[in-house]
């Protein structure tokens, strides 16, 4: 009589049952403190943006000198003069006009263009990344006075270049031609931050899934079907980013204007932002406040006008 042995299974552990996570729990009113880390940054906003715009809107309606302890109220007037009988703010606003077309559109064009060709993270993009960046990192009374050389119109960089291969004929002036001036400015401008936008673009790039250029291409779309179809719509949020930046750049031109233009700078180099500055030099604070909030405005929608055409030519932006 043979036996038959089996080995009996090890008994199952038993199974414990799993905490439940308290259901719609907030971690703010379980730490009350973290109501306070926000604090100091909301103190930096208050103190030097919300009060200063109010007082700046509080000045506008002024005659204050910023010396004096009163201040007669002149209501809308600032602004009327503004408006209607002020050459040199209408002088300085087509100038800043003309530097912001020409450095928005020629920044946007040629950062976009180095961010397509060295969006690779290959060794030698790498590198030609950081020399198109190292500009950004100088100061902009640097960049000023080294452009100061380069335009200068008797012994600078660009002049004696064009002599010495028998093109002086096109030498200029440069920044002392008033019908040029704001222009070369503005190339100093695109030169100065063209590798700050440029590496925004290639953030924008690397974000593309790869799977759209390899199925454009094996339905035979060219390169530059490719860079219409697929490149430019997807990196049109970029592209409203480095609009919307370089606009403000635009503006904000004041030390790069007064480093190659001197101070005050002549007419023909004379932006918003110099014009403001020079209000409150003069001790017109309460017009230079008015201009400030005109100015502002100005900004706002522009910046508005340029996010509504990017996203009426991609809605998905």
């Amino acid at each position: 009589m043979s036996t038959t042995l089996t080995s009996a299974s090890p008994p199952e552990a038993p199974t414990l049952p799993m905490p439940e996570k308290p259901a719609g729990r907030n971690p703010m009113a379980a730490h009350p403190a973290l109501w306070l880390f926000p604090v100091p940054a909301l103190v930096l906003y208050v103190t030097f943006f919300v009060i200063p715009t109010i007082q700046g809107v509080i000045y506008s309606v002024t005659d204050w000198d910023g010396f004096s302890p009163t201040a007669q109220f002149v209501g809308l007037d600032n602004f009327v003069t503004i408006f209607t009988s002020d050459d040199l703010f209408r002088n300085a606003l087509s100038n800043n006009i003309k530097f912001m077309l020409v450095v928005v559109v020629f920044q946007t064009i040629f950062s976009l263009v180095l961010a397509v060709f060295l969006s690779k993270n290959s060794k030698s993009s790498v590198a030609l990344r950081s020399v198109f960046f190292f500009p950004t990192i100088l100061s902009s009374v640097s960049v000023a006075f080294i452009w100061k050389f380069v335009y200068d119109p008797n012994f600078g960089l660009i002049n004696s270049v064009l002599e010495a291969v028998g093109l002086g004929r096109f030498q200029s002036a440069f920044l002392g031609n008033d019908n040029q001036a704001i222009y070369w400015v503005a190339l100093t401008q695109v030169w100065f931050h063209v590798g700050q936008m440029m590496i925004i673009f290639i953030a924008g790039l690397q974000q593309i899934p790869q799977e759209l250029y390899e199925s454009a291409e094996t339905d035979g779309a060219s390169r530059w079907q490719q860079f219409r179809h697929i490149t430019l719509p997807m990196v049109a949020p970029a592209t409203a980013i480095v609009m919307a930046y370089t606009t403000v750049q635009s503006f904000k031109a004041f030390d790069l204007i007064l480093g190659l233009g001197g101070n005050p700078p002549k007419s023909s180099l004379d932006i918003l932002s110099t014009r403001i500055y020079s209000g409150f030099a003069n001790s017109q604070f309460g017009y230079a406040a008015a201009e400030s909030l005109v100015f502002m405005a100005l900004i706002a929608a522009i910046t508005w006008i340029q996010r509504r055409a990017v996203k009426a030519s991609n809605p998905d932006a």
